[in-house]
């Protein structure tokens, strides 16, 4: 991910410069009191203890995959290395994680806790290009996100990165009683028709096209494309591609067969708007919906 840099501009029309690097546990606590809207995550717990060490934040994302937030305290500190030991510590330890999730929110949400791709967000002032290089050869999801603070009122989250990495939904899924008959994502992609396997990647390139800021998170049962929170969820079945959009159905006037509004009907992934694509024709006819979500975003 290319590094982009931005200006905030107060109401007087002066630049505004960065302040003061916050205190690690002030930068935790904002966090923590605002991780949905910061970064599409819910919030559950706060110095969460295991036999080796301790978890700065942990919480939930809207694909019910569990995060893990570490924060930079110091210049010196390998935070990478950490959030990554927590990582596998996680992986190794479900039950405990499926337990909080039944705590904080309930059996159904722990029930749909999905590990296909869970994730360490470490947040600093500043990363070394050595960071954002070491972070990209793991081939794990390990996001940098840095930090700046203007005045008090604002502040600024850059993702430095945009991990490209590995499916990692493995023989733990067999033993999942619910879906245990259900196909995953990716054996329905690999049963798809020649044609609409060709549509697919048409409409993921479409995606991908929209800008640099797009991450695409393979999940069990869809795949997932996100900014800080989702725009679009997929998914596949023998005839047809079914996406999700984070579009108010109010604001599209609504075509039988083609979109629908999903506000009170229960399916997979995130989004109000559901579009079926089974040709060409109505993949052009999504393309303004799929290009609003995102610049919406």
């Amino acid at each position: 991910m290319s590094e982009i840099k931005l200006f905030k501009i107060n109401n007087e029309g002066e630049r505004l410069v960065p302040t003061q690097v916050l205190l690690e546990k002030e930068l935790q606590n904002l966090i923590e009191n605002n991780m949905e809207q910061f970064f599409g995550v819910r919030f559950l717990y706060s110095e969460y203890s295991i036999p080796s060490g301790r978890m700065d934040s942990i919480g939930i994302d809207e694909n019910n995959c569990p995060v893990i937030f570490e924060y930079k305290r110091s210049s010196n500190e390998n935070v990478i290395n950490q959030g990554l030991f927590y990582l596998d510590w996680l992986l190794d330890h479900k039950a405990n994680f499926k337990l909080l999730v039944m705590e904080k929110l309930g059996s159904d949400a722990a029930e749909l806790i999905d590990w296909s791709a869970p994730c360490v967000i470490c947040v600093a002032n500043d990363f070394t290009k050595y960071d954002v290089h070491a972070v990209n050869q793991m081939q794990r999801n390990i996001k940098l996100v840095k930090y700046k603070k203007y005045n008090d009122e604002l502040i600024l989250f850059e993702h430095l990165n945009a991990p490209i990495i590995k499916n990692s939904v493995d023989s733990t899924v067999n033993e999942e009683k619910k879906n245990a008959s259900q196909k995953t994502h990716l054996e329905k992609l690999n049963n798809l028709s020649k044609d609409l396997h060709i549509l697919y990647d048409s409409i993921c390139d479409y995606i991908e096209s929209l800008g640099d800021d797009i991450v695409s998170n393979q999940l069990k049962l869809y795949l997932a494309y996100k900014k800080v929170q989702n725009m679009a969820c997929i998914e596949v079945y023998n005839k047809q591609i079914i996406i999700y959009l984070k579009l108010n159905p109010d604001t599209v006037i609504l075509e039988n067969g083609f979109t629908r509004d999903m506000r009170n009907v229960g399916h997979y992934g995130t989004g109000d708007l559901q579009i079926t694509i089974k040709n060409n024709n109505d993949f052009e006819k999504a393309k303004p919906l799929i290009e609003r979500a995102y610049n919406e975003m």
